[in-house]
Protein backbone atom coordinates (compact mmCIF):
# COMPACT_ATOMS: atom_id res chain seq x y z
CA UNK A 1 0.00 0.00 0.00
CA UNK A 2 1.64 3.86 -0.66
CA UNK A 3 0.21 6.57 1.15
CA UNK A 4 0.13 10.42 -0.37
CA UNK A 5 0.42 12.87 2.17
CA UNK A 6 3.03 13.84 5.29
CA UNK A 7 4.12 11.49 7.77
CA UNK A 8 0.98 10.66 9.52
CA UNK A 9 1.77 9.11 13.06
CA UNK A 10 1.53 11.96 15.42
CA UNK A 11 1.66 14.48 12.71
CA UNK A 12 -0.97 17.71 12.67
CA UNK A 13 -2.43 17.66 9.57
CA UNK A 14 -5.27 16.72 7.30
CA UNK A 15 -7.98 14.70 8.11
CA UNK A 16 -7.97 13.26 4.98
CA UNK A 17 -5.20 11.55 2.79
CA UNK A 18 -4.82 9.22 -0.35
CA UNK A 19 -3.48 5.97 -0.52
CA UNK A 20 -3.07 3.25 -3.19
CA UNK A 21 -4.05 -0.92 -2.31
CA UNK A 22 -1.11 -3.22 -3.50
CA UNK A 23 -2.01 -6.72 -3.43
CA UNK A 24 -5.03 -9.22 -2.99
CA UNK A 25 -5.45 -9.82 0.84
CA UNK A 26 -9.27 -7.37 0.72
CA UNK A 27 -10.44 -9.10 -2.84
CA UNK A 28 -13.62 -8.40 -2.88
CA UNK A 29 -13.67 -5.53 -0.77
CA UNK A 30 -10.99 -3.91 -2.48
CA UNK A 31 -8.86 -4.70 -5.41
CA UNK A 32 -5.41 -4.30 -6.56
CA UNK A 33 -4.79 -0.94 -7.88
CA UNK A 34 -7.91 0.92 -5.87
CA UNK A 35 -7.31 4.23 -4.63
CA UNK A 36 -8.84 5.13 -1.12
CA UNK A 37 -9.88 7.91 0.83
CA UNK A 38 -8.69 7.34 4.47
CA UNK A 39 -10.01 9.64 7.33
CA UNK A 40 -7.09 9.88 9.82
CA UNK A 41 -8.95 10.01 13.22
CA UNK A 42 -11.81 8.60 11.70
CA UNK A 43 -13.96 6.71 14.38
CA UNK A 44 -12.85 2.95 14.56
CA UNK A 45 -15.33 -0.01 15.30
CA UNK A 46 -15.21 -3.51 14.46
CA UNK A 47 -16.04 -4.14 10.74
CA UNK A 48 -14.33 -0.72 10.01
CA UNK A 49 -12.15 -0.99 6.85
CA UNK A 50 -8.60 0.76 7.93
CA UNK A 51 -5.11 1.91 7.27
CA UNK A 52 -2.77 0.70 9.59
CA UNK A 53 1.33 0.02 9.69
CA UNK A 54 2.23 -3.48 9.66
CA UNK A 55 2.91 -4.20 13.32
CA UNK A 56 6.46 -6.13 12.45
CA UNK A 57 7.85 -3.84 10.09
CA UNK A 58 6.31 -0.70 10.74
CA UNK A 59 7.52 1.27 7.22
CA UNK A 60 5.15 -0.77 5.34
CA UNK A 61 1.29 0.85 5.97
CA UNK A 62 -1.27 -2.18 5.47
CA UNK A 63 -5.06 -2.07 4.97
CA UNK A 64 -7.19 -4.62 6.94
CA UNK A 65 -11.23 -5.22 8.53
CA UNK A 66 -11.18 -4.38 12.41
CA UNK A 67 -12.67 -7.42 13.66
CA UNK A 68 -12.40 -6.76 17.45
CA UNK A 69 -10.33 -5.17 20.08
CA UNK A 70 -8.40 -7.26 22.01
CA UNK A 71 -5.74 -7.19 24.99
CA UNK A 72 -2.81 -5.31 23.15
CA UNK A 73 -4.93 -3.91 20.50
CA UNK A 74 -7.10 -4.64 17.36
CA UNK A 75 -7.31 -8.14 16.08
CA UNK A 76 -7.38 -7.38 12.24
CA UNK A 77 -8.33 -9.96 9.02
CA UNK A 78 -8.41 -9.46 5.12
CA UNK A 79 -11.36 -10.10 3.63
CA UNK A 80 -9.81 -12.65 0.81
CA UNK A 81 -9.51 -15.91 3.09
CA UNK A 82 -6.49 -17.08 0.95
CA UNK A 83 -4.32 -13.92 1.77
CA UNK A 84 -2.20 -14.05 4.54
CA UNK A 85 -0.49 -11.29 6.20
CA UNK A 86 -3.21 -10.18 9.05
CA UNK A 87 -3.38 -10.89 12.98
CA UNK A 88 -3.30 -14.46 12.05
CA UNK A 89 0.28 -14.02 11.46
CA UNK A 90 1.17 -10.97 13.58
CA UNK A 91 -1.21 -11.41 16.37
CA UNK A 92 -3.02 -8.16 17.71
CA UNK A 93 -2.44 -4.56 16.29
CA UNK A 94 -1.78 -1.94 18.89
CA UNK A 95 -4.15 1.24 18.80
CA UNK A 96 -1.44 3.56 18.08
CA UNK A 97 -0.15 1.75 14.84
CA UNK A 98 -4.09 2.01 13.10
CA UNK A 99 -3.83 5.63 10.99
CA UNK A 100 -7.28 5.97 9.75
CA UNK A 101 -10.43 4.48 8.44
CA UNK A 102 -11.00 3.95 4.90
CA UNK A 103 -14.26 5.71 3.79
CA UNK A 104 -14.06 5.63 -0.01
CA UNK A 105 -12.32 3.30 -2.70
CA UNK A 106 -12.28 4.57 -6.44
CA UNK A 107 -10.60 2.67 -9.33
CA UNK A 108 -8.67 5.27 -11.63
CA UNK A 109 -9.92 6.26 -14.84
CA UNK A 110 -7.99 4.38 -17.41
CA UNK A 111 -4.78 6.09 -18.97
CA UNK A 112 -5.92 7.55 -22.62
CA UNK A 113 -9.91 6.81 -22.04
CA UNK A 114 -11.95 9.61 -23.39
CA UNK A 115 -13.06 11.91 -20.89
CA UNK A 116 -16.42 13.09 -22.46
CA UNK A 117 -19.09 13.94 -19.70
CA UNK A 118 -20.81 10.46 -20.40
CA UNK A 119 -17.48 8.67 -20.14
CA UNK A 120 -17.10 10.65 -16.41
CA UNK A 121 -20.40 9.87 -15.61
CA UNK A 122 -20.10 6.27 -16.23
CA UNK A 123 -16.64 6.15 -14.38
CA UNK A 124 -18.57 7.84 -11.31
CA UNK A 125 -21.56 5.55 -10.97
CA UNK A 126 -19.19 2.16 -11.36
CA UNK A 127 -15.75 3.37 -9.91
CA UNK A 128 -16.69 5.33 -6.78
CA UNK A 129 -17.96 3.61 -3.94
CA UNK A 130 -18.20 4.20 -0.09
CA UNK A 131 -16.67 1.13 2.53
CA UNK A 132 -19.03 0.54 4.67
CA UNK A 133 -17.98 -1.63 8.00
CA UNK A 134 -19.31 -4.85 8.22
CA UNK A 135 -22.91 -5.18 10.30
CA UNK A 136 -24.04 -1.58 8.19
CA UNK A 137 -25.68 -4.21 5.79
CA UNK A 138 -24.18 -2.59 2.77
CA UNK A 139 -20.55 -3.88 1.75
CA UNK A 140 -19.57 -6.65 4.48
CA UNK A 141 -17.83 -9.03 3.11
CA UNK A 142 -19.50 -12.92 2.82
CA UNK A 143 -16.99 -14.14 5.41
CA UNK A 144 -17.81 -11.68 8.32
CA UNK A 145 -21.77 -12.36 8.11
CA UNK A 146 -20.71 -16.19 7.95
CA UNK A 147 -18.81 -15.83 11.74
Amino acid sequence: MRESGPERVGAAGPPFGIAEVTGVSMVPTLLHGDQLLVHYGGRLRPGAVAVLRHPLQQDLLIVKRLIERRDGGWWVLGDNPDAEGDSRVFGAVPPELVLGRVRVRYRPVTPGRQRSPGVVLSWLLSSVRPVWAAGSGRSASRRLRAR
